[in-house]
């Protein structure tokens, strides 16, 4: 790849690769991601004129060392319209901090699918943690690849948790590409549309292999935050064949049928399954009915709304459109196995008896005003005492889980393919707000308008939901 540097005003940008195999417009991005300038705005001099979007290289005949002249204006800050009046002046840093939550992500094209993506996992603190601890390992079976991915996905969350103006993931995107080439795929010039349940199982299962091999202690950090056992009873009802067997995923699937109105519905079905294989005892093809239960939780649930299948008429992923509600509060004590709900059955126990001390303060309030100031004396250590036995810590040695989650994240899709429409995040801040991720445009949202993206329609609709372990102390 040849090397050129840009002259853009009274800056010189030095050692700018270009990468001949990918469109102008990528190398545009990079200049973005160094001067601001959004790449319409871009006017770069070469032979023949100004470079286009779809130019060809070959035609260009770019040199090794050569000096581009480069024109246009930066963007500017944008901060929310109700917090511009009172912290435009303040230095970025502190203006991340000031507007509630972090930077939005440039679409570098067709990259909706991604960015909705980082920043749903990006809200996982234990997660930033994990990465920001993230040394390369030495000796260890980790190829390269996976190891710049981990590096890049760090640098970017760093990125977006320090500023204020959307980020352009040029860098963590160009490393995507090398580690799964599908997600280079291109179309008449263009970047294709990719499926985000596609780049986030690949990128938690790179996370898993390069932060595991990292970590210097016993405990499996990817498995402990999203990690799910499950434990499965297979029988053929035809040769009375039995057996068991035990699997481990970092996500459970919805599945939606007519039947299925509601997300806890969508599981069950998705716990049970019916294939066929060869049967020893009978010498030929049989059914098998394969039954699950959950036998091990994690610090994050994630669940995907199996809503595309693949549709040989038109030869794409069709997509199904039925509404299937999902709460704020998940319980999903039912779907675990007995020995599972054993060691749920204290916590949860404790977790009532705090929640009825909760709801027994309320009630308090609304008293003659002697009685309480007598018992708000006693009650506010009870108050403090139930914050940390209703939120997640990250120490998990500390902690208990009760098999009890509260929505954080939703990832959503708005059109009728995977492969096309356009994908959201809509993610839960620290201070409770919730905030919408359009790409490089984050937004406030109220917590009532999340559980309606539960489709029937061509609005946005949930395709992924990540919830957050309710605890309690040990």
């Amino acid at each position: 790849m040849p090397t050129v540097s840009v002259k853009w005003q009274k800056q010189t940008f030095s050692g700018v690769e270009i990468d001949t195999s990918q469109p102008p417009y990528v190398f545009k991005c990079q200049l973005y991601d160094l001067s601001g300038v959004p790449p319409e705005r871009q006017k770069i001099m070469v032979k023949g004129g100004l470079l286009k979007d779809d130019d060809d290289w070959s035609k260009i005949a770019i040199k090794e060392g050569q000096k581009l002249m480069m024109m246009g204006t930066a963007d500017e800050i944008v901060a929310p319209e109700k917090s511009i009046v009172f912290v435009e002046d303040l230095p970025e840093e502190e203006l991340a901090v000031a507007v509630g939550h972090s930077a939005g992500l440039v679409n570098l094209g067709n990259t909706c699918y991604m960015n909705s993506t980082l920043q749903c996992l990006h809200s996982v603190p234990e997660l930033k943690s994990a990465l920001i601890d993230y040394s390369t390992p030495e000796g260890r079976n980790v190829d390269q690849p996976s190891n710049l991915l981990t590096v890049a996905t760090r640098d970017l969350f760093k990125e977006l948790d320090k500023s204020a103006k959307p980020v352009a993931p040029m860098h963590f995107w160009m490393v995507l590409r090398k580690k799964y080439p599908q997600f280079g795929q291109m179309q008449n010039h263009a970047f294709m549309q990719q499926d985000a349940e596609e780049c986030w199982t690949q990128l938690l299962y790179t996370l898993s292999q390069t932060l595991n091999a990292s970590s210097s202690g016993s405990g499996d950090t990817m498995k402990n935050l999203f990690g799910v056992d499950l434990v499965s009873r297979i029988h053929c009802q035809e040769s009375g064949e039995e057996s068991s067997e035990a699997e481990s995923v970092y996500s459970l699937k919805c599945h939606i049928s007519q039947e299925v109105n509601h997300l806890h519905e969508g599981l069950k079905h998705g716990l049970k399954s019916e294939y066929e294989k060869n049967s020893p005892s009978l010498g030929r093809s049989a059914i098998y009915l394969k039954e699950s239960r959950i036998n091990g939780l994690p610090r994050y649930l994630t669940i995907q709304f199996v809503r595309f299948f693949w549709k040989r008429e038109s030869n794409q992923k069709a997509k199904i459109l039925r509404k299937v509600d999902y709460p704020l509060e998940l319980d999903i004590y039912d779907l675990c196995s007995d020995e599972l709900r054993q060691k749920l059955d204290g916590p949860r126990k404790i977790l009532r008896e705090a929640e009825a001390r909760k709801a027994g303060l309320k009630k308090n309030k609304i008293s003659d005003s002697k009685e309480k100031d007598a018992e708000m004396t006693d009650a506010t250590g009870s108050s403090a005492g139930d914050t940390s036995m209703t939120s997640s810590t990250e120490g998990a040695k500390e902690t208990e889980l009760t098999g009890v989650y509260d929505l954080v994240a939703v990832l959503t899709h708005k059109g009728r393919s995977a492969d096309s429409g356009h994908y959201v995040a809509w993610v839960k801040q620290e201070n409770g707000k919730w905030i919408q991720f359009d790409d490089d445009n984050p937004t406030t949202q109220r917590e009532e308008d999340i559980t309606k993206l539960s489709g029937g329609g061509d609005w946005h609709m949930a395709y992924i939901c990540m919830y957050k372990a309710r605890v309690v102390p040990k």
